[in-house]
């Protein structure tokens, strides 16, 4: 979650929410909060928990004041927003005042997705829906509405993400080295072993992650989420096919974005065809991808993340291997590898959100298979006639880990 707005309790943010509700002609936004629903209003309204035990709803028309709507027995929950307060006691107040606070307003929006399309955004419980349906109102997804405060980065933090995707970068080839100088010499590596030493890298170049990285050879390298422990890894021979999926930001930088990115290697001096086969195939639907998204932003049209997900699906679907790539093409990147935004998605859901400037996402089609598995993961930022990847040169071949 993006964190560009500091202290979101004046009008600024007022007024920056009604503009984009005026602009995809929203009537209002109504927040509402309960035992750790939704983070998302949290943190769009600067809020911390605090000793919040009972309902509240916080609405914001597209014009005209905000109105707060709180138990009396929490009266000053809100009190750092801006607007109205309407306070109630019983479900029959809280029912007859909201239908008063939201007046005429018809198309409200919510962090609701219909059928749960976008579980990033999907925080509202069912009955509650059912309430303000009851009351007439018609609820429309807020996907849109979050991205705008929740998936932009400032020029700050595009730093931060170009620093920690040109780490990573670093880390996978001393990674690889690493590899080799313990095969070189005839000791034992495990993937463990490589995974212990990519987090003491991430130390090196002070960045931090919530988990460690995927480090997977050959069978372990088909299981797309595949992590290794202390108590289950393989070792890493010569022969061996590996993939290392990495991602960590920059540690002690409050609004510091994500970088993941998945490289693969062979360990040994040349990359046998069977391997070459299926990161070509992988790579071209990642290039494909890649430049349907910058032909887009060079004639500023509208992106959809589903439409993203389907370049590069279509093109592995017409090489024969679409039933083995077995999740969405990209994700939303932001202070969470995982972030709000609009994700590159037409297979476990339709992400029918729009690609907004301002935001990065990573792009990463894979092939499992049995024996072993390919995925090459590149990060995109796209603003208005500009794209940039990160960290490059990205990946063109499987590296040859043993070479000289």
């Amino acid at each position: 979650m993006s964190a560009t707005i500091s202290t979101p309790t004046t009008n600024s943010l007022i007024d920056r929410i009604q503009e984009q509700l005026q602009a995809e002609s929203i009537d209002g936004w109504l927040f509402y909060y309960f035992k750790n629903n939704d983070p998302i209003s949290l943190n769009i309204l600067g809020l911390t928990e605090g000793h919040m035990t009972r309902r509240w709803f916080y609405y914001v028309p597209a014009k005209g004041q905000p109105v707060k709507l709180v138990h009396r027995i929490e009266l000053d929950v809100l009190d750092s927003l801006p607007g109205e307060k309407e306070a109630y006691v019983g479900w029959k107040q809280l029912e007859e005042k909201l239908s008063d606070v939201i007046g005429d307003g018809k198309n409200i929006a919510m962090q609701y997705s219909p059928k749960n399309a976008v579980p990033y955004v999907s925080r509202v419980d069912a009955g509650t829906i059912e309430l303000l349906r009851g009351i007439g109102k018609n609820v429309v997804s807020s996907g849109n509405l979050v991205q705008s405060f929740e998936a932009r980065w400032t020029k700050a933090q595009l730093d931060t993400h170009v620093y920690a995707v040109e780490s990573l970068r670093k880390c996978v080839f001393e990674a690889f080295a690493r590899v080799k100088k313990l095969i070189d010499s005839g000791e034992a590596v495990t993937e463990y072993d490589i995974q212990q030493f990519i987090l003491q890298r991430f130390d090196h170049y002070e960045m931090t992650t919530y988990s460690p990285p995927i480090v997977a050879v050959n069978a372990n390298s088909g299981r797309p989420h595949y992590q290794p422990s202390e108590k289950i890894f393989s070792p890493i021979k010569k022969g061996d096919f590996l993939l290392l999926d990495i991602w960590a930001k920059k540690r002690d930088i409050r609004d510091a974005v994500y970088g993941d990115i998945t490289w693969t290697g062979f360990v040994g001096t040349e990359v046998p065809t069977k391997y070459v086969k299926i990161f070509d195939i992988v790579r071209g639907a990642r290039d494909a991808a890649l430049n349907y998204v910058k032909t887009a932003v060079e004639k500023d049209e509208v992106l959809h993340g589903w439409k993203v997900d389907d370049v590069a699906r279509d093109y592995i679907r017409e090489r024969g291997y679409v039933d083995y790539f077995l999740h969405r093409t990209g994700h939303s990147i932001g202070l969470e590898v995982h972030g709000n935004g609009a994700n590159l998605d037409n297979l476990e859901t339709k992400d029918e959100r729009t690609l907004i400037y301002e935001t990065g996402f990573s792009i990463e089609p894979g092939i499992y298979l049995d024996e072993f598995g390919v995925r090459s993961e590149i990060d995109v930022y796209i603003d208005k006639g500009k794209v940039i990847v990160a960290g490059g040169p990205i990946q063109e071949k499987i590296i040859p880990i043993l070479a000289d």
